[in-house]
């Protein structure tokens, strides 16, 4: 039997859909666009005003998100039908305690507890789960994590439990680089929790994300449907570059799915899940999963029908989806390459004459060296034309702190 047919209400208006985004950064900025299309009333949150989703929303809060109390008076005082966390760093037992109470959380506050720091997930995966994964340990003193490295050998990695964008994240090559990895990684933590991962390297060919949906089937059902593998490259733990497809073999595509989808129906819920995976040749290792829209998914706004965050607006609101690609497709990363609030941009113009690209500049207030201010995108007929014109049409758009320029 068919599920009922979801009826959506008109924003500012008692009929309202209310969906509120917990994290207001560049991928919930384009969630928020993708909903307010399908008529959506959209909230959003996040730690510092004007905020990129702040400025595409019907409304925008400062808060700690954090803080549990603060986190519960935004939540009661908007009621809206879904909240839907955006980032790691979230009061999730709070989420938990409302969820109770009857807040709809996406994809379920339980997955967001569980993905909100690496020991959480690591350990579903590879201790309940049966997973594999590199080999860890979990360390909360730099005694702990000169043991762990010991045991997972080097050269290994040293991640903070609770980070994103590569912050935090060094490789050490013997033990005369432990205290450093560890004052590193307390300096690139979302939050302090004292604790850090060490994980022992894997020889792999790709890493890739597997961007997989839950969503409502005609019957009503929870369906899992996959895009196609996104391939990455990473400077320092921070994507730079993704492409679509990765092509990898027919067994390690069915094993990923498998892994993929192992994980996302033990966490539950609907949404788009980014789940990170390692490969080389047929075998498959589990690395990271978000349960939500992927950076380096920003891929999905040429190469798809529909982007990652098309997928997870319709797949919030019980709509069906469709995850077919339709070109081979690239993006790149465009830095702020400079410390300064209010920048401008110059060369978009000369960026946009690439052939079928697209340059998406985020509106973050402030800029830093290192911070993701804009992405180019590309397709073309082939993934290696796809990344040449996308690194090409982000080389071109040049970021300054004076005033515009015309």
């Amino acid at each position: 039997m068919s599920s009922p047919a979801p009826v959506l209400g008109t924003p500012l208006s008692p009929t309202a859909t209310r969906v509120m985004l917990l994290g207001s950064g560049e991928l919930g900025k384009e969630v928020i666009i993708a909903l307010q299309r399908l008529g959506v009333e959209v909230i959003a949150v996040d730690r510092y005003a004007n905020a990129p989703g702040h400025q595409v929303a019907h409304r925008a809060h400062v808060i700690d998100m954090t803080d549990g109390a603060q986190l519960r008076a935004v939540i009661e005082a908007e009621k809206p039908d879904w909240v839907v966390p955006e980032i790691e760093a979230i009061a999730t037992p709070t989420l938990v305690e409302m969820e109770r109470e009857g807040q709809r959380v996406i994809p379920t506050a339980r997955a967001a507890w569980l993905t909100m720091n690496r020991e959480g997930i690591r350990r579903l995966a590879a201790e309940e789960l049966g997973l594999p994964t590199s080999p860890y340990r979990f360390a909360g003193s730099v005694d702990e994590l000169r043991e762990g490295a010991r045991v997972v050998g080097y050269p290994c990695i040293v991640k903070p439990v609770m980070s994103s964008s590569g912050k935090g994240q060094s490789t050490v090559d013997s033990p005369d680089g432990i205290e450093a990895a560890w004052r590193y990684a307390a300096s690139g933590s979302r939050v302090d929790a004292g604790r850090v991962i060490v994980e022992g390297m894997i020889r792999f060919d790709e890493e890739i994300t597997l961007l997989t949906v839950r969503s409502v089937g005609p019957d009503g059902q929870i369906v899992t449907s996959f895009c196609e593998p996104i391939g990455h490259l990473q400077v320092d733990g921070d994507y730079v570059e993704s492409w679509q497809p990765q092509r990898i073999s027919a067994r390690a595509l069915q094993r990923s799915q498998q892994i993929a989808k192992a994980v996302t129906d033990n966490l539950g819920g609907r949404g788009v899940f980014g789940v990170e995976l390692f490969i080389r040749g047929d075998e498959v290792w589990f690395s990271e999963v978000s349960p939500r829209p992927h950076d380096t998914g920003m891929v999905t706004m040429t190469s798809q029908r529909l982007s990652e965050f098309e997928l997870h607006a319709r797949a919030i609101l019980g709509l069906p989806v469709d995850v077919s690609m339709v070109a081979p497709g690239a993006s790149a990363v465009i830095y702020g390459g400079i410390d300064a609030a209010g920048i401008a941009f110059d060369g978009v113009a000369d960026a946009l004459t690439v052939p079928e690209s697209d340059v998406r500049l985020f509106g973050k207030p402030e800029s830093f060296v290192k911070r993701r201010m804009g992405v180019a995108l590309a397709r073309a007929a082939s993934v290696d034309e796809a990344r040449e014109r996308a690194r090409l049409a982000a080389s071109r758009v040049r970021p300054h702190a004076g005033p515009h320029s015309g």
